[in-house]
Parts: C-alpha cells; sequence; structure tokens
C-alpha cells in the first residue's frame, strides 16, 4: 500500500454546456448525483487520506447535505472556487500543508479505476509528476479558416483524463508561478511543465470519459451496464 494521499476536486463550475441550468455535477446518474459517484471511487480507496472540494459557495449547504446522506467521511473540506478552475484548484492548495502526493481530478469523470490512481501515485512518489491519457483513435487535422492546413502523426497524440499527480510543493510553486505570470493552463500538468519538470504519461481507460454535454450521460449509463455485466 502506498503512502496515503490526497485529492483535489474542482466542483465549482455550473457546466453551461450540460445546459443543466444548475452544477452538472448534482445531475442524477442512476439516481445518484454525478459528484457522488465520483467520490465514492476515492472513499472506498483505503491509500485515500482526504478529499477536498472546492466549491461554489451557494452549493456549500446542499453539499454538505450530500456528503451526510451517503456517508462520504472522507471530505476533509469544502473550499470556496475561484472564477476559472485553475483558481479553484489553487485555492485547494493553499490549504494544504506538508508534502506528500496530491491528486487533481475532474468531479465529472465518475468511472475511474483504482489500479489507476495506484499508478499515478506510484510514479509520483517516484520523483516524477504523472497524468492519465489514452492514445488518440481519430485523424486529428489543423485547420484555418475551415481549410486543413495539416494532418498531425498520431502515433505520438494523447488525450489527457484526470486524476494528474504531484508532489504537493511542486504542485504549490506551479500554481503560484502560474498566478504570477497571469498564466492560465489547460491542465495543472501544463503548469507544472512550464517549470521544466517531467510529467509521465500512465496509460488510462477509455471509460473515463467526463460527463460535458447531455448526450455524455446516455454514455455513463452504458458504462455502468457494461460494468454491471461483467461482475
Amino acid at each position: 500500500m502506498h503512502n496515503p494521499y490526497r485529492v483535489i476536486i474542482p466542483a465549482a463550475g455550473q457546466g453551461k454546456r450540460m445546459g443543466a441550468g444548475k452544477n452538472k455535477l448534482l445531475l442524477p446518474l442512476k439516481g445518484i448525483p454525478v459528484l457522488v459517484h465520483t467520490l465514492q471511487v476515492f472513499e472506498n480507496d483505503p491509500s485515500c487520506g482526504g478529499i477536498y472540494l472546492a466549491i461554489n459557495p451557494l452549493d456549500e449547504a446542499g453539499l454538505t447535505d450530500l456528503m451526510k446522506e451517503h456517508r462520504l467521511t472522507k471530505v476533509a473540506g469544502l473550499i470556496h472556487g475561484g472564477k476559472e478552475r485553475q483558481q479553484s484548484v489553487y485555492n485547494a492548495v493553499k490549504q494544504l500543508s506538508g508534502e506528500g502526493v496530491v491528486l487533481v481530478h475532474d468531479g465529472a469523470r465518475p468511472f475511474l479505476d483504482r489500479d489507476q490512481i495506484g499508478a499515478l501515485v506510484a510514479a509520483a512518489e517516484n520523483g516524477a509528476s504523472a497524468i492519465l491519457a489514452v492514445p488518440v483513435k481519430d485523424t486529428v487535422k489543423k485547420a484555418r479558416d475551415g481549410i486543413v492546413t495539416e494532418t498531425i502523426e498520431r502515433s505520438s497524440l494523447w488525450a489527457v483524463q484526470t486524476p494528474q499527480a504531484f508532489r504537493l510543493p511542486l504542485l504549490r510553486e506551479a500554481h503560484r508561478r502560474a498566478e504570477e505570470d497571469a498564466f492560465i493552463g489547460t491542465d495543472d500538468a501544463s503548469l507544472v511543465e512550464r517549470l521544466q519538470a517531467d510529467v509521465t504519461i500512465v496509460e488510462g481507460h477509455y471509460d473515463n470519459i467526463k460527463l460535458t454535454t447531455p448526450e455524455d450521460l446516455y454514455f455513463a449509463e452504458a458504462i455502468i451496464k457494461k460494468r454491471k455485466n461483467q461482475l
């Protein structure tokens, strides 16, 4: 068993592309909020030493009730998020002390496998930051004004997922520097890459989708059905 890790889950967004009119993480998936599905992965992992949610203050009372209802005892902090996801993560990072490994995970990815968590934590404990990613399956082209300018060589391309794993001091410094430089990255690993630190890839699973649009909920129900059939 690894040393305990902690996980930050930004959950302050309103999910405009989902068109739900509220936080998409509170939408039901098989009768249980998406966020609860995600939190249960870490709740049931003995190596998880604490979950820190970056939230919209307007959701705080409802989320507190949700934690009690579903007996999510590892939620160690509800931290008010910022305007951008990156700011929300940094707000949570600033609440953590010590060293050790910290994961950052999208609350809208409820189909994470525990063995993937273990591989990420092991990589980060060995000194390198680590991200989950899967090989890109589609042909990818660059275009300008609707005209193809280049076909990208696919074998070197990876579609990045979460969690992403970092040593806490490195993650803290990466966020501090990004804030200082007014740099907004596409993920937390991009902030670490700016410091010339190594980021290693742990191959993920195509089931680890992010629920972003209404269509994704259909895929999510299909994944749940498939996993039940595999039991």
